[in-house]
Formats: structure tokens, C-alpha cells, sequence
């Protein structure tokens, strides 16, 4: 034998035999008790159920919401902006390059990275430091 043929000794654990008389200890109702709903056959209630008394789950409060009027906006950094093949960058041209796959509700310029041409963007939003090194290499930020 080998290091490389050991195996996990496997789990055998019996199944549990009820039903099987008096002295195995589950003889007669097999651990069920006596009548009840839960000592009949597909007996039982589904999860959560508390008796008829108002489930946990709907006692407690609910939490948030989701605003259906918020604006899902497409992320563009700077580093992305220097793959752009032309000078006035908008979002259809930055899905036709492939840096974006989809504009949603507009893009918005993030500071992350460096610039290294002039360029004009046009975005819905910039971020102040995005707008900065944009003019400061003689771009335009132009918000639509």
C-alpha cells in the first residue's frame, strides 16, 4: 500500500429499524406516540407553521425596499477611457470599441487610474478628481 492509495474510511451508520417489536424500543408506534397529526402517515406541518398563531416570519418587520426609480449607471475608469479608439468618447462608442457591453441609464467617469491623451467625454456624471484630470491635459468632461 501507498500514501496515494489511502482513502477516507467510509460512514456506515445502520438505518434505523422501527416497527420490529416491544424490546428494540421503538416497537409498536415506532416513536411516534400515540394518534396525534403527527403520528399518521404524511402527518406533520410544513415549516414555519406555528399552530395557527402568526409565524415568526410574518411578526417581524420587514427591512428596506428597492427604489424602482433609481438610475443603474455603467462605471467607466479612466484606464478604460485610454482604450478608446476615438478623441470624442461617449457610451455608443465605448460599446463599439467592446470596453462596455451595456450603458443601462448612462455612464459615469470614476478617477481610478491615469489618462494619457486628450479626450472628450461625454457622461451623465463625473467624479470631481475625474473632471480634474481630464481638463488637465487639456480634455473636455461634458455632462449630457
Amino acid at each position: 500500500m501507498k500514501l496515494d492509495d489511502l482513502k477516507p474510511a467510509q460512514k456506515t451508520k445502520t438505518r434505523t429499524r422501527v416497527g420490529r417489536g416491544v424490546g428494540s424500543g421503538l416497537g409498536k408506534t415506532s416513536g411516534r406516540g400515540h394518534k396525534g397529526q403527527k403520528a399518521r402517515s404524511g402527518g406533520g406541518v410544513r415549516r414555519g407553521f406555528e399552530g395557527g398563531q402568526t409565524p415568526l416570519y410574518r411578526r417581524l418587520p420587514k427591512r428596506g425596499f428597492t427604489n424602482i426609480f433609481a438610475k443603474n449607471y455603467t462605471e467607466v475608469t479612466l484606464t478604460m477611457l485610454n482604450k478608446a479608439s476615438t478623441e470624442e468618447i461617449t457610451a455608443e462608442s465605448l460599446i463599439k470599441d467592446g470596453i462596455i457591453s451595456k450603458a443601462n441609464d448612462g455612464i459615469v467617469v470614476l478617477a481610478t487610474g491615469k489618462l494619457d491623451k486628450k479626450v472628450t467625454v461625454k457622461a451623465v456624471r463625473f467624479t470631481k478628481a475625474a473632471i480634474e484630470k481630464i481638463e488637465a491635459l487639456g480634455g473636455k468632461a461634458e455632462v449630457i
